[in-house]
């Protein structure tokens, strides 16, 4: 399949609402040539991210905006804008190749009118790129209502997150300390010719200059390396591990969390990876087995806990709780897309909910450590001040260090360039079971 093709219809689905790039991008690549399969989704990505300013020069190009029926072709156009304006392909190419995928869409009535649009956007270049540079949300290419949102909420930051969130992502490895330490393998990475340089706050993490492959990394498929990014890594630290604890890991998939808490404290009594589906708990198990390391793995509801706790206290619990993601957009830039403003606060309760479920299942004495990859307050120290509220045995754990900025409740990581996603971390202490 053309790579264009393949781009196209995965982010077509994407806006019709029907699917994420995560879904309906993979089984599209599996149709591309192997060696056009980093342009497809260097294309799909590319446009999801650039959509909010690519649109709107769709929107000023065209005399009348696409029918729903016509999806593709509009993915077609905003992914030629996303060439011409932001890549380093030549234009004839650009637009010749983008063209040539109506004839596969069986609708050559827009073909004449895909490649006058290209034709006319590239022409007219420079004009409409300063005419988008003057609003300062299109500036962005952020959704209106999550710029807004972004600079209610970080007055001083939301311009920097704005900008870490349109850059690509580095590539960030977390060490099985299991099998050696980070220097050792840091020793390795250089000596078989990959850059990378220690990561500033995880002691597991790496980050490599370049992409690659990550089969090509030394040990990889043996278990002594995994792709996880920094700030994700900092949850075996907080969660304060030792020898004989009982340790549920909420919301788990896909794994990555799970097999740290592993390869951290090997005296672990027990992890329970608890997760709502079971395809979900599949990568779970595939994680686990590369790595050698064994959990319990339980698909429920974490709130119906009647349904799948034995009763048997935790002793640390992580709950990694669903959220809006607006911390690892440069991962998801459809995140753009997908996401709407009335999601955050359904999304805020279920959180809550989850909260309260699992408290019951805590030792007096243990530590919930509540998580999120939202840089959104209203899921975050929000979130904890109203649970500390109407959980009188509940206090707060102070947390220290010198990554990210200080929150109401909690510690809140903004996404850095060249350095970690946007997370959230709150640490929870059971001082006293619940009354009644």
């Amino acid at each position: 399949m053309n790579p264009r093709l393949a781009a196209a219809r995965a982010l077509a689905a994407v806006l019709n609402g029907k699917a994420s790039l995560g879904s309906s991008l993979p089984p599209l690549l599996d149709k591309v040539e192997p060696r056009d399969r980093g342009l497809a989704q260097d294309l799909a990505f590319g446009a999801a991210r650039w959509q909010p300013r690519l649109a709107l020069l769709a929107d000023k190009l065209l005399q009348k905006p696409f029918k729903a029926a016509d999806r593709d072709v509009e993915a077609l156009l905003l992914i030629g804008l996303y060439q011409l304006f932001y890549t380093r392909i030549p234009a004839h190419a650009a637009i010749g190749e983008t063209v040539a995928c109506v004839d596969k869409l069986k609708k050559p009535s827009l073909k004449g009118l895909l490649n006058a649009v290209l034709r006319n956007a590239q022409r007219d270049h420079a004009a409409l790129l300063a005419e988008l540079d003057r609003d300062p949300v299109l500036h962005t290419a952020h959704p209106r209502w999550l710029q807004k949102r972004l600079k209610a909420d970080w007055p001083e930051h939301w311009q920097a997150i704005c900008a870490a969130n349109n850059e690509h992502p580095p590539l960030l490895l977390r060490v099985n300390r299991r099998h050696g330490s980070r220097d050792a393998y840091l020793a390795e990475l250089r000596a078989a010719g990959f850059e990378a340089v220690p990561c500033s706050f995880s002691r597991d993490g790496i980050r490599l200059l370049a992409p690659c492959d990550v089969k090509t990394l030394p040990g990889f498929l043996d278990g002594r390396v995994s792709v996880q990014d920094e700030a994700a890594q900092l949850a075996a630290e907080l969660l304060d591990l030792a020898p004989g604890q009982r340790v549920l890991d909420a919301c788990a998939a896909p794994g990555g969390k799970t097999c740290h808490l592993l390869e951290a404290e090997p005296g672990l009594k027990q992890v329970v990876a608890l997760d709502l589906e079971p395809s979900r708990l599949a990568r779970v198990q595939e994680n686990l087995e590369r790595l050698q390391l064994d959990a319990t793995l339980i698909a429920a509801d974490g709130r119906d806990t009647a349904a799948w706790w034995d009763c048997q206290p935790f002793q640390r619990i992580l709950l990694d709780a669903p959220c809006s993601a607006t911390g690892v957009i440069r991962r998801h830039p459809d995140i753009k897309l997908t996401r709407q403003p009335e999601d955050i606060a359904a999304l805020a309760q279920l959180q809550g909910e989850l909260l309260d479920a699992l408290w019951p299942t805590l030792e007096v004495g243990g530590v919930l450590l509540y998580a999120t990859c939202s840089v959104l307050p209203q899921e975050n120290s929000d979130n904890i001040a109203a649970f500390l509220a109407r959980t009188p045995g509940a206090r707060e754990l102070a947390i220290s260090g010198a990554f990210g900025v200080p929150s109401p409740h909690g510690r809140q990581l903004l996404p850095q360039v060249d350095g970690h996603d946007g997370f959230y971390y709150a640490k929870l202490i059971k001082i006293a079971a619940s009354r009644g």
